[in-house]
């Protein structure tokens, strides 16, 4: 695991693709077991949250764009691992926190119950406030890594996870902008926020630990920023294309919340081709690379076909 995708063919198939994902997925579930608290140390709910939210089968999409980032700069897996699973636990405290009554209110999650459900929601909101602070630990601690590389990243994940550039601000607008008409400058700055920011700060974390020089840095942040967009405008879509099953959440409930979509403000024709401008901007950032970006671009071709 410690070859660079700089090594292979500018072209990855996707039956390729899916199993270097699935091996990072692999590898990033072993890592997480290990950083979090087992269930039978104290205190025992919180823990048993936690690991209810974070093993309940996501996708990782984030740590494995980190990884993948890095890997295509040349980076080795054990300078890149804990980062990646710091971002998958910012990842999951955000969707407990958005999922309690007072913001989205929503009983379903990766096909099971949410954890406020499960737990009830005082152990719900320590279940993320815990994950929120050992994200930045992990980073702080990893000693894969330098003193400099470390700030460095505590700096860039928290910038994206806060406010005001960051996903904290974008669900504050995104709450903000329900049941009224929004602008398209507007829902872009929402998605940008709330989706985007920290699928940006994934990749880019990636080119920070891989040592990328600032123009490499700057093509990347032009890459994830589109892929966030990619990524948001398809989770849109499948909201209003996809059923309970395929997402594991439940469906048609942005529109129900009056929430502001893609879908809600363009339909869903005008929608799609919005998604292929937003994959077309990201593979043409990735072409002002001086080196092969197989995975990245493969990845981005996954987000536009995806169905769950």
């Amino acid at each position: 695991m410690t070859k660079a995708f700089s090594e292979t063919s500018s072209v990855m198939d996707e039956r390729e693709m899916r199993s270097q994902l699935a091996r990072y997925r692999e590898i990033v579930d072993a890592r997480l077991n290990d950083l979090i608290p087992q269930e039978s140390n104290a205190p025992e709910s919180v823990h048993s949250a936690i690991r209810w939210s974070l093993f309940a089968g996501g996708k990782r999409f984030r740590p494995l764009l980190l990884l993948a980032t890095g890997q295509e700069f040349g980076a080795r897996v054990d300078g890149l691992l804990d980062t990646a699973c710091a971002l998958e636990m910012i990842h999951t405290y955000s969707l407990i926190h958005d999922d309690l009554p007072s913001m989205d209110d929503d009983d379903l999650r990766r096909g099971r119950p949410t954890c406020h459900v499960r737990f009830g929601e005082a152990t719900a909101i320590l279940a993320g406030d815990a994950l929120q602070t050992l994200a930045f630990q992990t980073i702080a601690e990893d000693e894969n890594l330098s003193p400099e590389v470390r700030v460095r990243l505590v700096s860039e994940v928290a910038r994206a996870s806060g406010t005001p550039d960051g996903m904290v601000a974008g669900q504050a607008h995104d709450l903000a902008a329900e049941s009224r008409e929004v602008s398209d400058d507007e829902l872009e700055r929402i998605h940008q926020l709330k989706t985007g920011a920290l699928i940006a700060s994934a990749s880019r974390s990636g080119a920070i630990i891989a040592g990328v020089n600032e123009t490499e840095l700057a093509s990347i942040t032009r890459y994830s920023a589109a892929l966030g967009l990619l990524f948001q405008i398809t989770d849109d879509l499948l909201d209003v294309t996809a059923t309970a099953e395929d997402l594991g959440k439940t469906p048609g409930k942005d529109a129900r919340s009056r929430k502001a979509t893609y879908p809600a403000l363009y339909g869903l024709d005008s929608t799609r081709e919005r998604a292929h401008a937003a994959y077309t901007e990201a593979c043409a950032a990735l072409d002002e690379i001086e080196r092969p970006m197989p995975t990245l671009r493969a990845i981005a071709g996954l987000i536009l076909e995806r169905r769950a």
